[in-house]
């Protein structure tokens, strides 16, 4: 039977600018799907162009690209997500919102053996 985790990484947490949400260790899964809820999006629409990157690490403070990306949710309730394998010791998600923009989200990380 296969293992899983639902880790609860960010929550009621509101980016502005520049933002890493809070990295989580997971050497021991095989694959990670990021969910992303939007619970408000202040200035921020569908075309605004809101998105987040994967972010892998062997050691949790030292960060690389990994390649996948997710465009933000805008809208409350709306949920999105991105699949990530391959990935080592540690993921996050990192973005920039526009100036003036902020989302408040809750981001959930599901891990499987």
């Amino acid at each position: 039977m296969r293992e899983s985790h639902t880790a609860v990484i960010e929550r009621n947490t509101t980016w502005r600018g520049a933002f890493a949400s809070e990295p989580y260790e997971c050497a021991w899964a095989g694959e990670a799907i990021f969910f992303v809820r939007c619970l408000a999006a202040d200035g921020l629409d569908e075309n605004a162009g809101a998105n987040a990157g994967v972010q892998i690490s062997p050691d949790g403070m030292h960060w690389c690209g990994e390649g996948t990306s997710l465009h933000l949710p805008t809208a409350a309730d709306a949920v999105t997500f991105a699949r990530v394998s391959h990935f080592g010791g540690w993921l996050r998600l990192v973005g920039e919102l526009p100036e003036g923009t902020a989302l408040t989200v809750l981001v959930y990380l599901v891990l499987k053996e």
